[in-house]
Protein backbone atom coordinates (compact mmCIF):
# COMPACT_ATOMS: atom_id res chain seq x y z
CA UNK A 1 0.00 0.00 0.00
CA UNK A 2 0.89 3.53 -0.34
CA UNK A 3 3.17 2.89 -3.35
CA UNK A 4 1.04 3.45 -6.25
CA UNK A 5 -1.16 6.44 -7.55
CA UNK A 6 -3.95 6.77 -10.18
CA UNK A 7 -7.03 5.10 -11.15
CA UNK A 8 -6.74 4.40 -14.75
CA UNK A 9 -3.87 5.93 -15.66
CA UNK A 10 -1.85 4.53 -12.69
CA UNK A 11 1.74 4.22 -11.76
CA UNK A 12 3.71 2.01 -8.83
CA UNK A 13 6.98 3.15 -7.99
CA UNK A 14 9.91 0.91 -6.49
CA UNK A 15 13.49 1.15 -4.63
CA UNK A 16 15.64 3.20 -2.36
CA UNK A 17 17.87 5.94 -2.47
CA UNK A 18 20.71 3.66 -2.37
CA UNK A 19 19.79 0.77 -3.40
CA UNK A 20 20.52 -1.13 -7.10
CA UNK A 21 17.71 0.55 -8.91
CA UNK A 22 14.40 2.29 -8.86
CA UNK A 23 11.69 1.84 -11.16
CA UNK A 24 7.94 2.64 -12.04
CA UNK A 25 4.85 0.84 -13.51
CA UNK A 26 2.62 2.61 -15.70
CA UNK A 27 -0.78 1.08 -16.58
CA UNK A 28 -3.28 2.43 -18.00
CA UNK A 29 -1.44 3.88 -20.76
CA UNK A 30 -3.62 3.71 -24.06
CA UNK A 31 -1.87 2.20 -26.91
CA UNK A 32 -0.83 3.96 -30.33
CA UNK A 33 1.22 6.81 -28.09
CA UNK A 34 3.90 8.02 -30.02
CA UNK A 35 6.70 7.59 -27.58
CA UNK A 36 9.19 10.58 -27.96
CA UNK A 37 12.36 9.27 -25.49
CA UNK A 38 14.06 12.56 -26.46
CA UNK A 39 12.04 13.85 -24.06
CA UNK A 40 11.60 11.90 -21.49
CA UNK A 41 15.52 12.27 -21.23
CA UNK A 42 15.07 16.34 -21.20
CA UNK A 43 12.24 15.74 -18.14
CA UNK A 44 15.25 13.61 -16.36
CA UNK A 45 17.96 15.80 -16.69
CA UNK A 46 15.80 18.72 -15.33
CA UNK A 47 15.16 16.44 -12.20
CA UNK A 48 18.63 14.80 -11.99
CA UNK A 49 21.03 16.12 -9.05
CA UNK A 50 24.60 17.57 -9.55
CA UNK A 51 23.21 19.78 -12.46
CA UNK A 52 24.50 22.87 -10.86
CA UNK A 53 25.95 24.58 -7.63
CA UNK A 54 22.87 25.11 -6.11
CA UNK A 55 21.94 21.46 -6.13
CA UNK A 56 22.93 18.48 -4.54
CA UNK A 57 26.74 17.02 -5.59
CA UNK A 58 25.63 13.61 -6.13
CA UNK A 59 26.02 12.71 -9.72
CA UNK A 60 23.32 10.63 -11.05
CA UNK A 61 22.66 10.74 -14.96
CA UNK A 62 19.37 8.97 -14.34
CA UNK A 63 19.41 6.95 -17.26
CA UNK A 64 16.46 4.44 -18.01
CA UNK A 65 15.35 1.28 -20.03
CA UNK A 66 11.78 0.84 -20.77
CA UNK A 67 11.54 -2.75 -20.15
CA UNK A 68 7.65 -3.57 -21.27
CA UNK A 69 4.66 -1.88 -22.74
CA UNK A 70 6.71 -0.44 -25.88
CA UNK A 71 7.27 -1.62 -29.38
CA UNK A 72 8.83 -0.06 -31.91
CA UNK A 73 8.23 3.21 -30.46
CA UNK A 74 4.78 3.11 -29.63
CA UNK A 75 2.71 2.18 -26.47
CA UNK A 76 0.79 -1.24 -26.76
CA UNK A 77 -1.79 -1.13 -24.46
CA UNK A 78 -0.24 -3.18 -22.03
CA UNK A 79 2.02 -1.62 -18.37
CA UNK A 80 4.86 -0.10 -19.44
CA UNK A 81 7.83 -0.97 -17.04
CA UNK A 82 10.85 1.92 -16.46
CA UNK A 83 14.19 0.80 -14.98
CA UNK A 84 16.34 3.74 -13.70
CA UNK A 85 19.75 2.34 -12.09
CA UNK A 86 21.48 3.90 -9.22
CA UNK A 87 25.46 4.53 -10.29
CA UNK A 88 26.69 7.14 -7.73
CA UNK A 89 25.92 5.55 -4.16
CA UNK A 90 27.67 6.47 -1.15
CA UNK A 91 26.57 4.78 1.62
CA UNK A 92 29.41 5.11 4.07
CA UNK A 93 28.04 8.68 4.05
CA UNK A 94 25.38 7.31 6.55
CA UNK A 95 27.23 4.71 8.11
CA UNK A 96 27.47 7.22 11.05
CA UNK A 97 23.13 7.57 11.63
CA UNK A 98 22.88 3.87 11.30
CA UNK A 99 21.04 4.06 14.18
CA UNK A 100 20.52 7.99 14.59
CA UNK A 101 17.41 9.57 14.13
CA UNK A 102 18.05 12.58 11.98
CA UNK A 103 15.71 15.85 13.35
CA UNK A 104 12.88 16.32 11.03
CA UNK A 105 13.59 13.18 8.67
CA UNK A 106 11.33 9.98 8.27
CA UNK A 107 13.71 7.92 10.33
CA UNK A 108 11.84 7.79 13.41
CA UNK A 109 8.52 7.27 12.15
CA UNK A 110 10.11 4.47 9.69
CA UNK A 111 11.72 2.91 12.17
CA UNK A 112 8.59 2.79 14.61
CA UNK A 113 6.12 1.81 11.72
CA UNK A 114 8.45 -1.31 10.00
CA UNK A 115 10.84 -1.88 13.68
CA UNK A 116 13.47 -1.27 10.88
CA UNK A 117 15.01 1.24 8.50
CA UNK A 118 17.22 1.52 5.12
CA UNK A 119 19.65 4.61 6.81
CA UNK A 120 21.18 5.03 3.46
CA UNK A 121 19.97 8.31 2.38
CA UNK A 122 16.78 7.60 3.88
CA UNK A 123 16.20 4.72 2.09
CA UNK A 124 12.21 4.49 0.27
CA UNK A 125 12.04 7.66 2.10
CA UNK A 126 14.32 9.60 -0.19
CA UNK A 127 13.59 11.68 -2.72
CA UNK A 128 15.48 10.02 -5.02
CA UNK A 129 12.28 8.00 -5.40
CA UNK A 130 10.69 11.12 -7.23
CA UNK A 131 13.01 10.27 -10.17
CA UNK A 132 10.72 6.98 -11.24
CA UNK A 133 7.46 9.81 -10.89
CA UNK A 134 9.56 11.94 -13.47
CA UNK A 135 9.64 9.71 -16.18
CA UNK A 136 6.23 8.45 -15.49
CA UNK A 137 4.70 12.07 -15.56
CA UNK A 138 6.57 12.51 -18.96
CA UNK A 139 5.07 10.23 -21.00
CA UNK A 140 1.70 11.31 -18.99
CA UNK A 141 2.86 14.97 -20.26
CA UNK A 142 2.94 13.25 -23.92
CA UNK A 143 -0.58 11.96 -23.47
CA UNK A 144 -1.68 15.15 -23.12
CA UNK A 145 0.18 16.88 -25.66
CA UNK A 146 -1.96 14.92 -27.65
CA UNK A 147 -5.10 17.24 -26.33
CA UNK A 148 -2.90 20.11 -26.16
CA UNK A 149 -2.87 20.33 -22.76
CA UNK A 150 0.56 22.29 -21.36
CA UNK A 151 2.04 21.97 -17.96
CA UNK A 152 4.43 24.78 -16.83
CA UNK A 153 5.83 25.42 -13.14
CA UNK A 154 8.40 27.62 -12.11
CA UNK A 155 10.37 28.88 -8.91
CA UNK A 156 8.14 31.84 -7.13
CA UNK A 157 9.66 32.13 -4.03
CA UNK A 158 12.93 31.39 -2.05
CA UNK A 159 12.63 31.87 1.01
CA UNK A 160 11.25 35.30 1.69
CA UNK A 161 12.50 36.28 -1.85
CA UNK A 162 9.42 36.36 -3.57
CA UNK A 163 8.51 37.09 -7.39
CA UNK A 164 6.01 38.99 -6.61
CA UNK A 165 4.06 38.88 -10.32
CA UNK A 166 1.27 36.97 -11.91
CA UNK A 167 1.97 34.30 -14.42
CA UNK A 168 0.02 36.09 -16.66
CA UNK A 169 2.56 38.79 -16.83
CA UNK A 170 5.93 36.29 -16.92
CA UNK A 171 7.39 34.64 -20.17
CA UNK A 172 7.01 30.93 -18.09
CA UNK A 173 9.67 29.31 -21.05
CA UNK A 174 12.10 31.48 -19.17
CA UNK A 175 12.22 29.27 -16.14
CA UNK A 176 14.59 27.30 -17.89
CA UNK A 177 17.31 30.04 -18.88
CA UNK A 178 18.46 29.85 -15.52
CA UNK A 179 19.18 27.66 -13.17
CA UNK A 180 17.38 28.32 -10.12
CA UNK A 181 13.92 27.98 -12.56
CA UNK A 182 13.20 31.36 -12.13
CA UNK A 183 11.15 33.44 -15.09
CA UNK A 184 12.31 36.41 -13.75
CA UNK A 185 16.01 36.56 -14.44
CA UNK A 186 16.55 39.49 -12.15
CA UNK A 187 14.91 37.93 -9.50
CA UNK A 188 16.50 34.60 -10.37
CA UNK A 189 20.24 35.82 -9.98
CA UNK A 190 18.80 37.26 -6.54
CA UNK A 191 17.41 33.68 -5.44
CA UNK A 192 20.96 31.76 -6.89
CA UNK A 193 22.73 34.10 -4.58
CA UNK A 194 20.63 33.48 -1.83
CA UNK A 195 20.67 29.84 -2.04
CA UNK A 196 24.54 30.10 -2.70
CA UNK A 197 24.89 31.88 0.49
CA UNK A 198 22.82 29.49 2.89
CA UNK A 199 25.19 26.94 1.00
CA UNK A 200 28.09 28.50 2.37
CA UNK A 201 26.35 29.04 5.98
CA UNK A 202 26.01 24.87 5.88
CA UNK A 203 22.31 25.54 6.26
CA UNK A 204 19.22 24.97 3.65
CA UNK A 205 16.60 26.93 2.73
CA UNK A 206 12.63 26.67 1.34
CA UNK A 207 11.07 28.09 -1.37
CA UNK A 208 7.81 27.49 -3.45
CA UNK A 209 6.91 25.92 -6.39
CA UNK A 210 3.60 27.39 -8.85
CA UNK A 211 2.28 25.39 -11.51
CA UNK A 212 0.35 26.03 -14.63
CA UNK A 213 -1.99 24.00 -16.59
CA UNK A 214 -3.30 25.43 -20.01
CA UNK A 215 -6.07 24.17 -22.12
CA UNK A 216 -7.98 21.62 -19.64
CA UNK A 217 -11.09 20.22 -21.37
CA UNK A 218 -14.17 21.39 -19.14
CA UNK A 219 -15.75 18.90 -16.99
CA UNK A 220 -13.16 16.39 -15.77
CA UNK A 221 -13.07 15.93 -11.76
CA UNK A 222 -14.99 13.33 -9.92
CA UNK A 223 -17.26 14.72 -6.93
CA UNK A 224 -17.45 14.71 -4.12
CA UNK A 225 -14.53 13.19 -2.76
CA UNK A 226 -12.46 13.07 -5.76
CA UNK A 227 -12.61 16.47 -6.45
CA UNK A 228 -9.71 17.78 -9.09
CA UNK A 229 -8.07 20.18 -7.10
CA UNK A 230 -8.40 17.30 -3.93
CA UNK A 231 -6.51 15.21 -6.33
CA UNK A 232 -4.07 17.69 -7.58
CA UNK A 233 -3.55 18.56 -3.48
CA UNK A 234 -2.73 15.13 -2.41
CA UNK A 235 -0.50 14.73 -5.88
CA UNK A 236 1.28 17.55 -4.39
CA UNK A 237 1.64 17.28 -0.96
CA UNK A 238 2.93 13.41 -1.38
CA UNK A 239 6.06 14.74 -2.83
CA UNK A 240 9.12 15.15 -0.28
CA UNK A 241 9.62 18.23 1.21
CA UNK A 242 6.34 19.72 0.38
CA UNK A 243 4.55 21.69 3.52
CA UNK A 244 1.24 23.23 2.07
CA UNK A 245 -0.61 23.55 -1.17
CA UNK A 246 -2.94 26.09 -2.28
CA UNK A 247 -4.89 26.73 -5.62
CA UNK A 248 -6.84 29.87 -8.10
CA UNK A 249 -6.69 32.76 -5.20
CA UNK A 250 -5.60 30.33 -2.43
CA UNK A 251 -4.96 31.38 1.00
CA UNK A 252 -4.91 35.28 -0.36
CA UNK A 253 -8.81 34.72 -1.15
CA UNK A 254 -9.72 35.18 2.38
CA UNK A 255 -9.19 38.90 2.25
CA UNK A 256 -11.44 39.53 -0.72
CA UNK A 257 -15.36 40.01 -0.42
CA UNK A 258 -17.53 37.60 -2.71
CA UNK A 259 -18.35 40.55 -4.84
CA UNK A 260 -14.92 41.04 -5.84
CA UNK A 261 -14.13 37.58 -5.70
CA UNK A 262 -16.90 35.77 -7.80
CA UNK A 263 -15.36 34.87 -11.54
CA UNK A 264 -18.81 36.73 -13.90
CA UNK A 265 -19.42 34.39 -16.82
CA UNK A 266 -19.38 35.79 -20.11
CA UNK A 267 -19.89 33.86 -23.88
CA UNK A 268 -16.74 34.15 -26.09
CA UNK A 269 -17.78 32.79 -29.36
CA UNK A 270 -19.10 29.39 -28.93
CA UNK A 271 -17.44 28.82 -25.31
CA UNK A 272 -18.44 30.01 -21.66
CA UNK A 273 -15.70 31.65 -20.23
CA UNK A 274 -15.11 33.97 -17.36
CA UNK A 275 -13.96 37.33 -16.70
CA UNK A 276 -11.46 36.89 -14.04
CA UNK A 277 -10.11 33.19 -12.75
CA UNK A 278 -9.80 33.55 -8.82
CA UNK A 279 -11.35 29.82 -8.99
CA UNK A 280 -7.93 28.74 -10.67
CA UNK A 281 -9.57 26.85 -12.91
CA UNK A 282 -11.81 24.55 -11.03
CA UNK A 283 -15.10 24.73 -9.98
CA UNK A 284 -17.34 22.44 -7.82
CA UNK A 285 -13.73 20.23 -8.17
CA UNK A 286 -14.58 19.97 -12.03
CA UNK A 287 -12.24 21.85 -14.29
CA UNK A 288 -14.09 24.83 -16.19
CA UNK A 289 -11.60 25.21 -18.71
CA UNK A 290 -9.82 28.23 -17.78
CA UNK A 291 -6.39 28.10 -16.77
CA UNK A 292 -5.48 25.85 -13.72
CA UNK A 293 -2.95 27.22 -11.54
CA UNK A 294 -1.87 26.35 -7.97
CA UNK A 295 1.33 27.25 -5.61
CA UNK A 296 3.52 24.05 -3.92
CA UNK A 297 5.49 25.06 -0.45
CA UNK A 298 8.64 23.73 0.23
CA UNK A 299 10.47 23.68 3.75
CA UNK A 300 13.94 23.69 4.14
CA UNK A 301 15.61 20.42 3.52
CA UNK A 302 16.32 18.41 6.91
CA UNK A 303 19.78 17.69 5.99
CA UNK A 304 22.17 20.37 7.53
CA UNK A 305 25.59 20.45 7.71
CA UNK A 306 26.00 21.03 11.33
CA UNK A 307 25.48 19.08 14.09
CA UNK A 308 22.78 18.73 15.93
CA UNK A 309 20.82 16.97 18.56
CA UNK A 310 18.97 13.78 18.79
CA UNK A 311 18.67 10.46 20.14
CA UNK A 312 18.71 6.91 19.20
CA UNK A 313 17.16 3.85 18.61
CA UNK A 314 17.74 3.11 22.13
CA UNK A 315 16.54 6.31 23.64
CA UNK A 316 20.01 7.51 23.62
CA UNK A 317 20.95 11.36 23.67
CA UNK A 318 23.38 11.67 20.42
CA UNK A 319 24.72 14.03 17.81
CA UNK A 320 23.57 14.01 14.55
CA UNK A 321 26.73 15.38 12.45
CA UNK A 322 25.43 16.87 8.96
CA UNK A 323 27.26 14.60 6.00
CA UNK A 324 26.88 13.50 2.66
CA UNK A 325 25.90 15.82 -0.63
CA UNK A 326 22.43 17.51 -0.16
CA UNK A 327 20.20 20.07 -1.84
CA UNK A 328 20.83 23.77 -0.26
CA UNK A 329 17.30 24.11 -1.61
CA UNK A 330 14.65 21.75 -3.16
CA UNK A 331 13.03 24.25 -5.82
CA UNK A 332 14.65 24.40 -8.64
CA UNK A 333 14.71 20.12 -9.01
CA UNK A 334 11.20 20.11 -7.88
CA UNK A 335 9.79 21.86 -11.14
CA UNK A 336 9.70 19.08 -12.86
CA UNK A 337 8.64 16.97 -10.29
CA UNK A 338 5.46 18.97 -9.72
CA UNK A 339 5.10 18.96 -13.34
CA UNK A 340 4.67 15.23 -13.39
CA UNK A 341 2.54 15.14 -10.94
CA UNK A 342 0.10 17.44 -12.02
CA UNK A 343 0.43 15.64 -15.50
CA UNK A 344 -0.35 12.16 -14.10
CA UNK A 345 -3.31 13.90 -12.40
CA UNK A 346 -4.68 15.50 -15.35
CA UNK A 347 -4.04 12.22 -17.62
CA UNK A 348 -5.63 10.03 -15.31
CA UNK A 349 -9.21 12.08 -14.76
CA UNK A 350 -9.30 12.63 -18.58
CA UNK A 351 -9.28 8.76 -18.94
CA UNK A 352 -11.68 8.50 -16.20
CA UNK A 353 -14.10 10.23 -18.54
CA UNK A 354 -13.01 8.78 -22.10
CA UNK A 355 -12.34 5.43 -23.49
CA UNK A 356 -8.92 3.72 -23.21
CA UNK A 357 -8.01 4.37 -27.12
CA UNK A 358 -6.19 7.17 -28.11
CA UNK A 359 -8.20 7.85 -30.81
CA UNK A 360 -10.74 8.81 -28.47
CA UNK A 361 -8.55 10.12 -26.27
Amino acid sequence: MGNSFGKLFKITTYGESHGLALGVIIEGCPAGLKIDEAKLIAEMQRRKPGQSKITTQRKEEDEFEIKSGVFEGVTTGTPIGIVINNSDQKSKDYSHISDKFRPSHADFTYFEKYGLRDYRGGGRSSARETAARVVAGAIAKQLLETKGISIQAYVSQVGDLKLGKSYTELDLAMAEENIVRCPDPAIAEEMIELIDSVRKDRDTIGGVVSCVIKNTPVGIGEPVFDRLHAELGKAMLSINAVKGFEYGSGFEGVKMRGSAHNDTFVQVGEKVRTLTNHSGGIQGGISNGEDIYFNVAFKPVATIMTDQDSVNEAGETVVVSGKGRHDPCVVPRAVPIVEAMAALVIADYILLSKSNKLQDF
